[in-house]
Formats: structure tokens, C-alpha cells, sequence
């Protein structure tokens, strides 16, 4: 109950950052994962090295998610390769970091062909195949629920992507199958440290004013955030859905007015 011997995972944007963290963590508790990429042939590279080690038959899944029929292939070759799947973790998420009042609509189609079309349409095909006791996990943010600025456009998705997830567990509950979410709050990533220029700031100065807001005075290190992740694919965990679990360290919670 307490691994995933036996199971297979997707995880999108499961070559970098976060998604690596979670890639990593599914193996070392026994899961077979396909890692998706877009481009960056190095990272994928390196991180299907490090999960092999740990679960020998892992693979890449190159695919762009703004594009429906990328997103179905995506899954359909991992099951033709692995044969059965288990676990959708939605990771991937991108945007223009702009005032919305600036925003052309190319940037917005943009961020709602990859985290919104691509979550549904990932979803969509999973179901083909996936049984009783299949784990669907998408990866949310804080953004969805707090003021970011710049984050205007990914903060609609991402809370468009947490209404779903209470959808999808409704529809795909009578099979047994959990849908989840997970919030995070500031973690340190590619992402994050280009957000933190964006704003003006150094990213040193970040992360200081976001940890000490946080309840335990500290960032969290993106193996804290993966085993949560892992932990929600548990068979242990059958009855927990259609919930969006916030793993911030108590940032969002912090009072305005804390220095």
C-alpha cells in the first residue's frame, strides 16, 4: 500500500524543475514513468538517466501540449510501450509573464492551449485505459488563489484547472479512479527565478521576503513538494478526491501585514 511497485506513471514536464522532483520520487517508490518533454533534449537526457536507475524502464514522451493530437499520442505511445497506465500527473504549465491589460491574444491562447486543453485532452485519453484504482494528479499554484502580478493568464488557468479536477473526480470516481490537485507555493525553479527578474527583483530578494512569510521561515526543497505528489498516488490514499491540496509551508495563509 505504501509503493508503486507494479504501476506506470506520465508525468508532463517530467524532465525539469518540479517535474523531475516527481519523476524521481514515482520511481524510487517502484513506478515505471514516462517523462514528457518539448525541447530540451539535454534535460531529458540526463533525467531519464537518473530515474533508470531507479526504474530501469522508464521513458521519454516528446510532446507539445498545445497540441491536442501531440497530447493523445503522448499517452496512447506510453501504454503501446508500457502497456497499461496508472497515474496522469499534469505538470507542465507556461504563460507570458504580463499585465493582462497587456495581454495579445496569442499569449492567452498560448497558456490555455497547454494547461487547459492539454490537461482535458490528457485526461480524456487516460481514460481509455486507465482502471480502478487510477490516480489523476494536476499540479496547480498559488497564483490561483492569491494576487501575482504578471500571473493574470495562468492564474485563470490554473484555477479553471482546479474546478475541473472536482469534475473530472465526479465523472471518473464510479471506476475508481482519484482526481486531485496540488497547490504550491513559491518554489525554486527556472520558472521562478525568470518570474522574480521579471518583477525587478534578485532572486536572492525573492525568496527571502517569501520565506519569511512562510510558517516554517524557509522555501521548500522540490523533494518535499514530490512526495507529497507521490504520496496522493497511493493505493492508500483511495479515498481522497476531488480535492486541491495546498503544500505552501503556510505562505498563502500569512497575514498582509507580516513583515
Amino acid at each position: 500500500m505504501l509503493d508503486l511497485k507494479g504501476k506506470v506513471a506520465i508525468v508532463t514536464g517530467g524532465t525539469r524543475g518540479l517535474g523531475r522532483a516527481i519523476s524521481i520520487e514515482l520511481a524510487k517508490l517502484g513506478a515505471t514513468v514516462a517523462m514528457n518533454y518539448r525541447r530540451d533534449e539535454a534535460s531529458a537526457e540526463s533525467t531519464l538517466r537518473d530515474v533508470r536507475t531507479l526504474s530501469p524502464n522508464s521513458i521519454l514522451v516528446k510532446a507539445d501540449l498545445e497540441d491536442d493530437g501531440q497530447v493523445r499520442e503522448m499517452v496512447a505511445e506510453a501504454v503501446r510501450q508500457m502497456g497499461r497506465l496508472d497515474i496522469l500527473i499534469a505538470n507542465a504549465a507556461a504563460t507570458a509573464f504580463k499585465p493582462l491589460l497587456e495581454m495579445k491574444p496569442h499569449n492567452l491562447a498560448r497558456t490555455f492551449a497547454l494547461s487547459v486543453n492539454g490537461f482535458v485532452a490528457a485526461v480524456q485519453e487516460a481514460s481509455k485505459t486507465m482502471g480502478e484504482g487510477g490516480r489523476i494528479l494536476m499540479i496547480s499554484g498559488i497564483d490561483s488563489i492569491r494576487n501575482l502580478p504578471l500571473h493574470g493568464a495562468l492564474a485563470a488557468a490554473k484555477a479553471a484547472l482546479e474546478a475541473m479536477v472536482r469534475d473530472f473526480a465526479f465523472e471518473l470516481g464510479p471506476r475508481g479512479i482519484t482526481v486531485n490537485g496540488l497547490n504550491v507555493g513559491y518554489i525554486d525553479t527556472d520558472s521562478a527565478r525568470y518570474y522574480a527578474e521579471k518583477l525587478g527583483d534578485s532572486y536572492e530578494e525573492f525568496s527571502r521576503r517569501s520565506r519569511e512569510r512562510c510558517a516554517l521561515k524557509r522555501l521548500p526543497r522540490l523533494e518535499e513538494i514530490a512526495s507529497v505528489a507521490a504520496l496522493l498516488c497511493l493505493p492508500a490514499t483511495s479515498y481522497l478526491t476531488a480535492q486541491t491540496i495546498m503544500v505552501d509551508g503556510g505562505l498563502s495563509l500569512a497575514f498582509p501585514a507580516t513583515p
